[in-house]
């Protein structure tokens, strides 16, 4: 049971009446600001009313659950509009995700690119992961392509490893940049710090959902996922940014 069903699980234990969330009112604020003052894992803004009538949906970092307005039901997974076929659940999270990416700051990432440039993506990359090493051989032309690189750590081995410790070292050279470059080639790195964002990255992209390296993730949120060859990823690129714009 995820972490988001054991919040909302306790939620319907709790006996919190949900009929006041039937209307946007006043009154269903309140009552989302006191479900979040007793669950701190969910704020009162992942409280909302699904597409479906009397159906609520509650947002976690990559997790989605849905309740009935009674209470009397919960169940988790994707919601999709039949007609269209579009996810809607993945579409809220691409938006909640684009949020989260765009408050990040750039001095913790490792950057390739100029800032002017048609697209960017954010990668949660790994030194140990050979599609993170191939993408990363092609780096530059992605930015002569128009497509500007932002890393995140993601070491898949985790706290503990070669592959954390190797990250750390990354991240604490001075020139991050070369760093990762060598990292990537196989070559050691050796550089120390008091501090650094690993940790914090790594914890980042589990609750964004990454499933696997190179994550690949738009500005507006979508999860294009892993590797892909330069100009198919141009391609990509575009024509979510054209999805994009059709629906503003």
């Amino acid at each position: 049971m995820s972490k988001l069903i054991s919040h909302v699980c306790a939620l319907v234990l709790f006996a919190v009446s949900t009929a006041v969330l039937a209307a946007d009112t006043d009154k269903a604020a309140e009552a989302r600001t006191a479900i979040a003052a007793k669950f701190p894992g969910v704020k009162p803004d992942q409280i909302k009313q699904s597409p479906v009538p009397g159906v609520y949906e509650v947002g976690m970092g990559a997790d989605t659950a849905y309740v009935s307005a009674d209470g009397k039901f919960l169940f988790s997974g994707d919601l999709y509009e039949v007609e269209s076929r579009t996810n809607l659940t993945e579409a809220g999270r691409a938006v909640s995700r684009g949020k989260t990416l765009a408050k990040l700051d750039e001095r913790e990432m490792i950057v390739f690119g100029p800032a002017a440039a048609k697209h960017t993506i954010t990668i949660f990359t790994d030194v140990e992961c050979g599609y993170c090493r191939k993408l990363h051989g092609e780096i530059d032309q992605l930015n002569k392509l128009g497509v500007r690189v932002r890393y995140l750590a993601y070491p898949r081995a985790g706290p503990g490893t070669d592959d954390w410790a190797k990250m750390e070292a990354v991240w604490c050279s001075k020139d991050r940049n070369s760093a990762i470059t060598k990292a990537k080639q196989g070559q050691p790195v050796d550089a120390k710090c008091a501090a650094n964002p690993v940790a914090r990255q790594f914890e980042l992209g589990e609750e964004m959902g990454v499933r696997g390296t190179p994550a690949i993730f738009t500005t507006s949120g979508d999860y294009i996922g892993g590797y892909l060859p330069p100009k198919d990823m141009l391609r990509e690129l575009d024509q979510l940014k054209a999805g994009v714009a059709k629906t503003k």
